[in-house]
C-alpha cells in the first residue's frame, strides 16, 4: 500500500505521519509531501519517503501522486486559493487512479453558514463530480486554536470573542490525525462522511474558567459584537480580512455550527478525545 500525506510539513500532517507509523504502516509505504521538505528530515531518517510538493504546482503534485493508492488531502492554508489548489490534487488523483482520497473538510460543511466553510463546500463538490473514490473527514475546531493564544490571553487578562453562549466540540490536532490514519488504513471507506469533534462541547465562558483554574489568574470572557471583535483582532496585528473570518466563525459557534455529537472521532481513535481541561493545563504548564 502506498499512502501519500499532502501538507505533511504542517502540524496536522506530522501528527498523521506519526499515527500511521504507530499503526504499523511500513515507513517505505508512506509518502510525506510538502513545500519545506527539510522539516521532514526526521521522518526521512526513519524511512518515510519525502517528496517536494506545492499545491500550486501541478507537475509536483502529479509526480508526488505517482503510484499512490491512498491520499490524504490536507486542506491548504491559503484562504482564497484553496479551491484551485485542491482541484489540482483531485485531478492528479483521478489521473493516477487512486483507490481512495481522504479530504480534511470542516464540521457540518453541508449546513454551516460560516464563511470559512465556503472553500470546503466547493472542494466537496469537486470531489463528488470527479469520480475519484473519496471520504470526508469533517474536522471540528482544534483546541490549539485557543491554547496557542494562551500567552496573549493572559497578557490581556481576558478572553474576547463573538460566540455568545454557543458551544464548540473541540479536539486536539493529534486526535484528528489519528482519525485520519485510522481511515487511511481501513477498508471500504469510499463514500463515507465523518463528522469529527470532541466528546464534550464547551463555551467561551467554559474556556475562560479552565484558563483561570489552570493558571491561577482570573480570566473572564468578554462577548463583543462582531464588528468590535474584528477591531480587537486587528489591534493586535491580525490582518483585517482574516479577522473578519475569525469573527464570522465565532458567530457560527453562537449558532451551533461547530457542535458535533456523532461520536465519530472517539470511535475512530478508540479512546476519549482530548478534553479542554487537559489541553489548557498542558499549555499553561509550558507557557
Amino acid at each position: 500500500m502506498s499512502i501519500v500525506v499532502t501538507g505533511a510539513t504542517g502540524q496536522l500532517g506530522r501528527h498523521v505521519l506519526e499515527a500511521l507509523l504507530e499503526r504499523g504502516v511500513p515507513a517505505e509505504e508512506i509518502v510525506a509531501a510538502g513545500r519545506s521538505v527539510g522539516k521532514l528530515s526526521d521522518f526521512a531518517e526513519r524511512g518515510v519517503q519525502v517528496k517536494p510538493m506545492d499545491y500550486a504546482d501541478a507537475d509536483s503534485v502529479a509526480a508526488t501522486l505517482k503510484g499512490a493508492e491512498r491520499v490524504l488531502l490536507i486542506s491548504g492554508s491559503e484562504v482564497g486559493q484553496r479551491v484551485q489548489q485542491h482541484r489540482t490534487v483531485i485531478e492528479a488523483a483521478k489521473a493516477e487512479g487512486v483507490e481512495l482520497l481522504a479530504y480534511t473538510s470542516i464540521a457540518n460543511a453541508d449546513t454551516t453558514a460560516m464563511k470559512l466553510a465556503d472553500e470546503h463546500k466547493a472542494t466537496e463538490a469537486l470531489l463528488r463530480e470527479s469520480g475519484v473514490p473519496f471520504v470526508l473527514l469533517r474536522n471540528g475546531w482544534y483546541l490549539e486554536n485557543y491554547t496557542e493564544q494562551l500567552p496573549g490571553t493572559l497578557a490581556q487578562g481576558a478572553l474576547a470573542g463573538s460566540a455568545g453562549e454557543g458551544k464548540v466540540s473541540g479536539a486536539a490536532r493529534v486526535d484528528y490525525a489519528h482519525a485520519a490514519a485510522a481511515v487511511l488504513v481501513a477498508d471500504a471507506q469510499a463514500g463515507k462522511v465523518y463528522e469529527l469533534g470532541g466528546d464534550d462541547a464547551f463555551s467561551m465562558a467554559d474556556l475562560a474558567a479552565e484558563i483561570s483554574a489552570a493558571t491561577g489568574k482570573a480570566i473572564k470572557y468578554n462577548d463583543l459584537p462582531a464588528e468590535e471583535y474584528v477591531g480587537v483582532l486587528t489591534g493586535v496585528g491580525v490582518p483585517e480580512a482574516f479577522a473578519e473570518i475569525l469573527a464570522d466563525s465565532d458567530l457560527g459557534i453562537a449558532r451551533g455550527d461547530l457542535l458535533v455529537s456523532t461520536g465519530d472521532l472517539r470511535r475512530l481513535i478508540g479512546r476519549p478525545t482530548t478534553s479542554l481541561g487537559q489541553a489548557v493545563s498542558s499549555a499553561a504548564a509550558s507557557a
